[in-house]
């Protein structure tokens, strides 16, 4: 997708520039973002639980412009303020893409051709897979929803899971 997209632009310029923007992304997903595979108590959905898989990448106030650019960019998404009640100086501003079809079609084609280079390529793996199983409406069968729980928990290493 990105790769016809740059080669649908005018001149060898704005080519290159889109191919160091994404490798820029890339980058700074690794230092910045997440693949987060998110379970929230919902006691009106089948397992008394919802799935939110989310693609974020967090800011504070005086990098906004960072994550303007980004939205930019993928032309999807939003930008969420999570103020801060703590003894920082500034709030936290969030990048995140939630929309299965989003994901599907345009942050995981991006990061399939512009991978991560640390370990959060690993998580990324697991996100892509439980994405393509929502997609397929996987998760509103057991042995789907259970097969999910099992990858989610695999992911962020850094964070306990369930």
């Amino acid at each position: 997708m990105f790769h016809e997209y740059s080669e649908n632009m005018i001149g060898a310029d704005n080519q290159q520039e889109r191919l160091k923007t994404a490798s820029w992304i890339s980058g700074f997903t690794d230092g910045e973002g997440s693949f987060v595979i998110s379970v929230i108590k919902n006691s009106t959905t089948r397992f008394g639980k919802q799935l939110f898989p989310e693609f974020v990448i967090t800011q504070g106030a005086k990098s906004l412009n960072a994550l303007v650019a980004i939205k930019e960019f993928f032309g999807c998404g939003s930008i969420v303020l999570n103020k801060r009640c703590d003894n920082h100086n500034e709030h936290l501003y969030r990048y995140c893409v939630r929309s299965i079809s989003e994901l599907k079609e345009i942050i995981i084609p991006f990061f399939d051709q512009f991978p991560l280079k640390t370990y959060k390529q690993n998580d990324f793996v697991l996100f892509k897979k439980v994405v393509e199983m929502m997609s397929k409406k996987l998760h509103l069968k057991e042995d789907g929803w259970n097969k999910i729980l099992t990858i989610a928990s695999k992911t962020n290493r850094k964070k306990i899971r369930f």
